[in-house]
């Protein structure tokens, strides 16, 4: 009797299994510039410009705000396991510097992950400076705000219409 009881539980604990490590599933995906490693190699100091960047690169992921013109082509490639964050595996930073006049200064080319950031967001919420203000506030918060800087006169100055 024993032999009957075991075997329909050694069959659902198989079928448990089975449908657990199904879940179970790696990700690999890639984010960024898709890079080809000889089109790369083709951008030389010197020789190319803006547009003949653009036209062989594509349009940077993006571009240096202050200091000399910089642009920044990223590709990364992450490995996760199911519903895990994603972990990077491999990047490659592309970094073309402009002169003045818009020539090709230099390329820098980086692989090393030691500048990938893990930034962890804290909780549900995003703090903000200021005050709290609850559901009612920001329904009827602006009752009587509409208009009041010009109410009491006439409107000063010309109106749409120039007139």
């Amino acid at each position: 009797m024993q032999r009957s009881i075991g075997r329909p539980l050694l069959v659902a604990g198989a079928a448990a299994i089975l449908l657990f490590a199904g879940g179970c599933t790696r990700i690999r995906a890639h984010q960024g510039f898709l890079a080809d490693q000889l089109i790369v190699d083709s951008v030389a100091p010197g020789v190319d410009n803006r547009a003949s960047v653009e036209g062989a690169l594509g349009r940077p992921t993006f571009t240096s705000q202050f200091g000399p013109e910089r642009w920044y082509y990223v590709a990364r490639d992450t490995r996760s396991l199911a519903f895990a964050s994603p972990r990077p595996t491999d990047q490659l930073l592309v970094t073309v510097q402009f002169d003045a006049k818009g020539n090709v200064a230099s390329i820098d080319r980086n692989t090393s992950l030691d500048q990938v950031a893990n930034i962890s967001p804290s909780g549900a919420k995003t703090p903000t400076l200021g005050r709290k203000r609850s559901l009612l506030d920001e329904i009827f918060g602006n009752i009587g705000a509409v208009g009041a800087a010009g109410a009491g006169g006439a409107p000063t100055g010309p109106g749409p219409n120039g007139g």
